[in-house]
């Protein structure tokens, strides 16, 4: 088996009402939950802030104000097992960012 790293790439960015907010909460626990229940999430991570800064670049030093909420912003993410990419994105399918017009970056981590 190896690990991944989903992604949680930003989606529908109106705002919502409590109770919108709550069915959406649901819909997150519950893949969650169905994550673990087969043994794929080992660390359900964390959402992230929407502010931060972006270090780099061709000049040493270069620091921005970024990310930047008009882009493709990140989310939050979590880490699973699976025994490929295949598998693992096929996990990834069932994510609810993914009705609101997000998606989920699956990504390999890299064994050291």
């Amino acid at each position: 088996m190896a690990q991944f790293v989903f992604l949680y790439r930003r989606g529908d960015r109106s705002a919502a009402s409590p109770a919108q907010m709550q069915q959406r909460m649901q819909k997150w626990q519950t893949w969650f939950q169905s994550l673990s229940a087969t043994g794929t999430l080992k660390d359900r991570g964390l959402p992230l802030e929407f502010t931060g800064a972006v270090v780099g670049g061709a000049k040493k030093g270069n620091v921005s104000d970024g990310p930047y909420a008009e882009k493709d912003l990140v989310m939050g993410f979590s880490l699973v097992e699976a025994a490929d990419l295949a598998q693992a994105s096929a996990k990834a399918e069932g994510c609810p960012i993914c009705d609101e017009g997000g998606c989920v970056e699956v990504r390999p981590v890299m064994s050291m």
